[in-house]
């Protein structure tokens, strides 16, 4: 590979997200040391072990009971959000440029890429501002939280951009490494623990089946090079080829889409996801199940549209669709049926997570063929600015009632939500309309999205697959409409106000994400435009 410094132009969101990591963790260095007994609750004032012991949270806080934090690092959640927001700018300005080769073909500066990093960068910049008064109210604000955020948004980028299966991984493992870091970012107590050790323990395993995957690959090509996986696929298809190729590059697409299945939650590598998306922070959570799911979902129609698009040689005229037809039925399936009975609002976003994957799976379903679909691709960014949009504003009406749980003692139930309305008139609007988005009720981003998506597959002559994602979808409003129901139609048992750390940088995000959610429901041709100018990529 031939380094041309002008390519690093090309990448530059993820520079400016590294850069932004590595100002975050320089500046650590020049904080002063400040003792736990010299500060207060709010941080500054002395106080006695009296007082100390008083400030500790009860037993039932779930092990969140971190000492106090400086007050002189609050200034980092504003940092981060200035980089996240200055690599968004530079996603933003490089879309209207042409496609060209990076790193002799390594990587690709695209439509497509420019949108994904402009989805992650701006999931990214709404976490840190959800994060800033949830980390304050619990006492754990420590610098590597949004270095690790920061570094792990850039390993993102790159995945939205990689044509090489040596690239991808590097980029999947700098992206994986940060999130287990953060699952398990507050340490004290078991869920945390539970949650970043099952994460890390499958994500191995899956990163794991993906080596396996590219090993086969390279076997079968003598290059890791999308282009040249997408060459032998064509070669094997007319018959050419030495013997055997066939078959070894359908094992390396099983093996390569097996290990990206993980990422995204797809039924059966879903196992992950209830516990970790339990056990770690909400901030975290909200921002792993929307900016973790777009690169995944990039990655997996790089390599399945990019490198093994063209009619298979071992499954019929449409080589890999059928596999992901069958892994959208049972994540769609799946999903919906284990989130009806939870009690745990976050346990239930995580089923839905799971639910959320199968429909995007049935847009990856629609692109394949000698032709992607250009509404198949447009579809899916729609879908994922959408579900990014909600998904967040959703775990970051959790992270407030999260941390008054904390701050109070009891636990994550739907019995929290009762009486919302009369509590919180604001975080019970604004949760409701993120459940209406999510179910998919009109006039919001998730209707909006649900209906590109299934549009395209009926397009695509995937009219069963399109008719079971709107039979599950009627299904989850079960569980969407219950949280509502809660919050206005059930009286309140405990009537305390929600408390715990300031609500203006949350409150910052959840008006944004609201908006974004009521804009691309009521226009989405705005962001239609954006995602159109990707759908040329993947056209052979």
């Amino acid at each position: 590979m031939n380094f041309n410094p002008s390519d690093l132009s090309g990448v530059l969101p993820a520079l400016v997200l590294a850069i932004g990591a590595l100002v975050l963790l320089t500046s650590e260095v020049f904080l002063r040391a400040v003792r736990p007994e010299q500060l207060g609750r709010a941080g500054g004032q002395p106080v006695s072990a009296g007082q100390r012991a008083q400030q500790q949270l009860p037993p039932g806080a779930q092990g969140y009971s971190e000492p106090p934090a400086p007050a002189d690092r609050r200034y980092q959640a504003w940092l981060a959000a200035v980089f996240a927001g200055l690599a968004f700018w530079a996603a933003v300005a490089q879309m209207g440029e042409p496609a060209a080769p990076l790193f002799s073909g390594a990587a690709v500066s695209d439509a497509f890429a420019h949108v994904v990093a402009a989805v992650v960068c701006a999931s990214l910049l709404l976490s840190c501002l959800v994060s800033f008064g949830y980390l304050e109210a619990l006492r754990a604000t420590r610098g590597e939280f949004y270095a690790l955020a920061l570094f792990s948004a850039s390993g993102m980028c790159l995945l939205g951009q990689a044509t090489d299966l040596i690239v991808i991984f590097i980029s999947l493992e700098v992206m994986s490494l940060a999130v287990y870091c953060l699952s398990a970012y507050l340490r004290r107590g078991q869920r945390p623990a539970e949650a970043a050790f099952k994460y890390f323990v499958l994500g191995s395993f899956a990163s794991a089946m993906f080596l396996y995957g590219a090993a086969l690959a390279f076997g079968a090509t003598g290059s890791t090079r999308l282009g040249d996986v997408a060459n032998a696929v064509k070669l094997a298809a007319s018959g050419g080829g030495p013997a055997g190729t066939a078959t070894l590059l359908f094992a390396a697409a099983a093996l390569l889409a097996a290990g990206f299945a993980f990422k995204v939650a797809a039924v059966p590598f879903h196992m992950w996801v209830p516990d970790v998306y339990d056990g770690a922070p909400a901030p975290v959570t909200g921002f792993m199940a929307a900016a973790v799911k777009v690169a995944a979902f990039a990655t997996l129609v790089r390599i399945l549209v990019g490198g093994f698009g063209d009619p298979s040689i071992a499954l019929g005229p449409h080589g890999w669709q059928k596999l992901v037809v069958w892994l959208a039925a049972l994540t769609m399936i799946v999903g919906n049926v284990l989130a009806i009975p939870q009690r745990s609002v976050k346990r239930m976003l995580a089923y839905s997570s799971i639910a959320h994957a199968g429909y995007l799976l049935v847009a990856v379903a629609a692109m394949a063929g000698a032709q992607p679909r250009p509404d198949a691709v447009e579809g899916l960014l729609f879908y994922l600015a959408a579900y990014g949009a909600t998904v967040i504003g959703a775990f970051g009406v959790v992270a407030i009632i999260e941390r008054k749980e904390a701050l109070a003692g009891s636990g994550d139930d739907l019995a929290s939500w009762a009486g919302l309305s009369e509590r919180h008139p604001g975080l019970a609007a604004a949760m409701s309309l993120f459940m209406v988005s999510l179910a998919g009720i009109p006039p919001t981003a998730g209707f909006m999205a649900k209906v590109t998506v299934f549009r395209a597959a009926i397009s695509a002559d995937l009219v069963s697959l399109a008719v079971l994602g709107v039979l599950t979808s009627v299904g989850g409003l079960y569980y969407y409409l219950r949280v509502v129901v809660y919050v206005y139609m059930v009286p309140q048992t405990r009537p305390e106000p929600v408390v715990g750390g300031r609500l203006v940088t949350a409150g910052i995000a959840l008006v944004s994400c609201a908006a974004l959610v009521l804009w691309m429901g009521i226009q989405p041709n705005a962001f239609a435009r954006l995602a159109q100018s990707a759908t040329s990529v993947f056209a052979r």
